[in-house]
């Protein structure tokens, strides 16, 4: 400590500071640089405050001063009445830095970068040495870039230690640091691709839920596994899948990121393969009649069989009409495959058109070609027959062969001629014996289609040759129609032919 004499304060001014015989100075009570450093001036004054870079330190107002940054510190001190005078700058630097890392050699080699570990500058390339050079394999300096290239012995796995040195790029208090870095020259594990194939989702046959786990990727003891979507999920180790136990996926790849506990890794690829619904090409919907049984038949090639009906069989029999399902077992997959035993549409007789010399039967629906009888016992593939008067039933049916569907109808007397003259013989076109047809209509045209008269109920189903039973119609042939549908079945029957009128 530089010891200051203070004199009277009726002393005048004399050099540096009035009152004072020597300039104050600030001096090192202890250390040499940061951390360590204290700093005092003499406490023989009244007040004292530090600064730094002339920036007041806030509460630095003591005779010595602990600094925690490098820099120009300075003290402005008073004592008595005389003004306040400051000490020249006191450089205050860091002292070298040393400290300790430790890194993982996985790749046979190492780039070591040089960064501080608390200083703020950025290192200067040309400032880089090696101090310890390492033992068990070879460092060198880019002097372009400062980086130390490290590569290990061949062969070498274990510890190797390596020390260097770096400064900072402030251009008056620069910083430099020692690192003694502690290497751990590792293998990274030997990994292999793997395969994984699953059953489809019943939910969703595109995916399949995978074990992540049971793909053998490496034969390390103490492997750690994690997974992730992509490569550079992977290197990055972010987005990890976390639930690898019941991955649901679609065919595609995943990563498996394969580490030890040096923290060395490998990169595994997991190709997920989602088997397909594997279904049968010969069982087909079916249709049959109503009252007859089938046979269903999933065709061969399949390691197991369970249908809704609990046979266990390729083929099941006696099987009616309704839908049923087969689980189709290939390997470890089920499929299962619902097929209908439908019953086939039956063919409707749509209409009957009777004419003088028989009937025509029109039929819909059902599946062509038709058969037509008018006993159930001979068929014919025509639809037009030679029946008698009075009432005849009427089948059909169609290519399936099913039971007939059947329509009884009445083919009504033919009257070809009238004679109403009021004797009392043929004097009315009578029809009232189908009165109790449902929609029965009676209508008479001339040869031109014109309709001369409508029998129905007011009418009783009867015309006597004449226009509103008022003026007669002229000798001549005329054409009928009578239309109605059989009562039971609705069937609409159509009866037509010409009469010849004979009036006096």
């Amino acid at each position: 400590m530089v010891n200051l004499t203070v004199f009277s304060s009726l002393v005048g001014y004399g050099g540096y500071f009035a009152g004072f015989s020597s300039i104050p100075l600030i001096a090192r009570r202890t250390g040499e640089c940061i951390p360590g450093l204290v700093l005092e001036v003499d406490d023989s004054y009244d007040t004292y405050q530090w600064f730094r870079n002339d920036i007041p330190i806030t509460g630095a107002n003591s005779n010595s001063f602990t600094p925690l940054q490098p820099g120009n510190y300075t003290v402005k001190i008073t004592v008595g009445s005389c003004p306040p005078a400051t000490t020249p700058p006191y450089k205050v630097f860091t002292c070298l830095k040393k400290s300790t890392a430790v890194k993982t050699v996985c790749e046979g080699y190492l780039n070591i970068v040089p960064a501080f570990t608390s200083s703020t500058q950025t290192f200067v390339p040309s400032t880089v040495q090696i101090i310890t050079p390492p033992t068990n394999g070879t460092a060198i300096i880019d002097t372009t870039t400062g980086v130390i290239g490290y590569v290990p012995n061949t062969g070498f796995t274990g510890t190797d230690i390596i020390t260097y040195k770096f400064c900072g790029n402030d251009p008056e208090f620069v910083d430099c640091e020692e690192i003694t870095l502690t290497l751990t020259v590792a293998e990274r594990p030997v990994v292999n691709d793997a395969t994984l194939r699953i059953c489809f989702l019943q939910s969703n046959t595109n995916m399949g839920e995978f074990d992540l786990t049971g793909a053998n990727v490496t034969s390390q003891l103490g492997a750690i596994k994690k997974y992730y979507p992509s490569l550079t999920d992977a290197n990055n180790q972010t987005n990890e899948i976390l639930a690898p136990t019941n991955y649901i996926a679609p065919n595609g790849i995943v990563y498996v990121r394969v580490s030890n506990a040096n923290g060395c890794y490998r990169v595994a690829i997991i190709t997920l393969i989602v088997f397909q619904p594997v279904k049968s090409t010969v069982l087909v919907d079916q249709e049959i009649c109503i009252e007859n049984r089938t046979t269903l038949d999933a065709g061969p090639g399949f390691s197991g069989y369970i249908w809704s009906t609990g046979a266990t069989t390729q083929i099941i029999s006696d099987v009616n009409v309704g839908t049923y399902w087969v689980d189709l077992k290939t390997g470890d997959c089920v499929t299962r495959q619902t097929v209908n035993v439908y019953a086939t549409q039956q063919p409707v007789i749509s209409n009957i058109e009777i004419t003088n010399n028989g009937i025509t039967v029109s039929v819909l629906g059902g599946t062509a070609p038709y058969s037509y009888s008018t006993d159930n016992i001979n068929w014919q593939n025509s639809n037009v027959f030679t029946v008698p008067r009075g009432e005849t039933t009427v089948y059909v049916k169609d290519r399936f062969n099913c039971a007939p569907i059947q329509v009884t109808i009445t083919i009504p007397n033919l009257v070809n001629v009238i004679t109403p003259n009021g004797d009392g013989i043929n004097d009315l076109l009578d029809y009232s014996a189908l009165a109790n047809k449902s929609d029965l209509v009676l209508g008479i045209f001339d040869r031109y289609g014109v309709q001369i008269f409508e029998g129905n109920k007011d009418t009783g189903y009867k015309w006597d040759g004449t226009i509103n039973k008022t003026k007669k119609v002229s000798t001549g042939n005329y054409w009928f129609s009578i239309t109605w549908k059989e009562t039971k079945n609705k069937i609409p029957v159509r009866f037509s032919g010409w009469i010849l009128v004979k009036n006096r």
